[in-house]
């Protein structure tokens, strides 16, 4: 934990081969980082950009999604042995990679590469990253119920992290012990919705800290075993705020925060590590009836967030793929 009076942990939000090898094993050593997340934007930056994984590219035969998945393990493989410490005396220790981001709304799909990815990894301390839909949930709920981790993620409105919430609720009833986070994505409702916030007059930088914070203390009224919130697409663009602003406004017990590497690095330098959750149901409320009163429709902000970030997942997955044939 990075902060152990409150069980607040930070995740790097990258990985990339040098990077496992170096930087990575310095942020857990000095007890910076204690668990890591990927998704196909994070590994098309990788796959594609480093030279580090040359070598294995042109030693893999089969097809493109074959070679990805062989890159991709090897990567999450190491991950989870740098880790493995960590895991084993209960401080995180997990690394996280998504299924195919294309079966978002295939639930059986899902399962199943769900079950074949941990299968092939054959790490203890790995989670399996599911999309928040309602295919995704029926998932999360198979997954749990067979002792898989999961790492539910693109989590934007509330009623996503009830959905998701009700989804391992029934897979812990029927028997499953794994650990699972609900990955709240934070900064993009600021950069879609600052200059409209400004324009009414209303605070910037705060609709995504709020809802945060909604999900978050449904999160822990639900009170599910092994389950946390953990905060992500925290990283800041633009120079509108701290590099750290949001992983310093959303410090709170039993919560992760994963983020890129320097804005990690920004928030042990800089940053409060002072709570500042929970906030009261009360005044969240009273954000959101401000919202409502000022012609800002939540449900649509929420809906396009989600459908742009499975677009987002799917097109960087895609240009791997096409890379790699």
């Amino acid at each position: 934990m990075f902060l152990e009076d409150i069980a607040f942990s930070l995740w790097a939000d990258f990985i990339e081969r040098e990077f496992l090898e170096g930087e990575f094993r310095s942020l857990i050593e000095r007890g910076i980082v204690n668990g890591a997340t990927s998704n196909p934007a994070i590994f098309k930056q990788a796959i594609l950009s480093s030279p580090a994984y040359k070598e294995q590219i042109a030693s893999l035969s089969g097809d493109a999604k074959s070679k990805y998945e062989a890159l991709a393990i090897y990567d999450i493989q190491k991950a989870a042995d740098i880790l493995r410490p960590l895991y084993e005396k209960g401080d995180d220790g997990f690394v996280s990679i998504e299924v195919d981001p294309r079966l978002a709304h295939d639930a059986a799909g899902t399962v199943e590469e769900a079950k074949r990815l941990y299968e092939a990894i054959t790490r203890p301390n790995v989670m399996i990253k599911v999309p928040v839909t309602p295919a995704g949930c029926e998932a999360i709920e198979e997954l749990i119920a067979a002792n898989i981790h999961v790492n539910a993620t693109l989590i934007f409105s509330p009623h996503q992290a009830a959905e998701c919430l009700d989804a391992m609720a029934r897979g812990f009833k029927r028997g499953g012990s794994s650990h699972a986070v609900l990955s709240i994505f934070v900064s993009r409702f600021d950069r879609k919705l600052d200059a409209v916030m400004e324009a009414k007059g209303l605070p910037k930088g705060r609709v995504g800290i709020m809802n945060a914070a909604k999900i978050y203390n449904m999160i822990r009224h639900r009170d599910l075993p092994n389950t946390k919130a953990l905060f992500a697409s925290t990283g800041v663009k633009g120079g509108d705020y701290p590099a750290h602003y949001y992983i310093s406004e959303l410090v709170a017990p039993q919560s992760i925060n994963t983020a890129p590497i320097a804005t990690i690095e920004a928030f042990v330098k800089d940053g409060d590590k002072k709570p500042k959750l929970p906030i009261s149901q009360e005044e969240i409320e009273k954000f959101f009836a401000t919202l409502k009163a000022h012609g800002i429709d939540m449900k649509s902000v929420y809906d396009e967030l989600l459908q742009a970030g499975l677009e987002a997942f799917v097109e960087a997955f895609e240009e791997i793929l096409k890379e790699l044939s």
